[in-house]
């Protein structure tokens, strides 16, 4: 009897990995796993997923460690890039919302 072994992980056109049918990143999966999370929790927190599904990423990154790690620093290093532009753009505002939340009072824009 030969079995056919199951893909649980795939790449999207943009470049990115997403648990096989379903719309759940890798990157999610493996930074919960990063952080200590137990197979089993990680489903708790994506009951989309399967335990099966979980175990696979996992051991997907497990055998393309360096190739996944080198592709979260990116998506970091966009992140942080990103969030930073937003609040260069968006200075004004977060101003008067951190005044606001302390308490402060809030000056119209100029």
């Amino acid at each position: 009897m030969t079995e056919t072994l199951r893909a649980y992980v795939s790449r999207t056109p943009a470049g990115g990995w997403r648990i096989e049918g379903t719309r759940v990143s890798l990157d999610s999966v493996v930074h919960e796993f990063l952080d200590g999370e137990s197979p089993e929790g990680i489903v708790e927190h994506y009951p989309r997923l399967a335990l099966d599904q979980v175990y696979g990423a996992i051991a997907f990154y497990l055998s393309h460690q360096a190739e996944v790690d080198a592709y979260l620093k990116e998506q970091d290093a966009l992140w942080n890039q990103g969030r930073a532009e937003s609040e260069s753009r968006n200075a004004s505002l977060l101003k008067r919302l951190r005044e606001a939340k302390r308490g402060g009072r809030v000056a119209p824009d100029s």
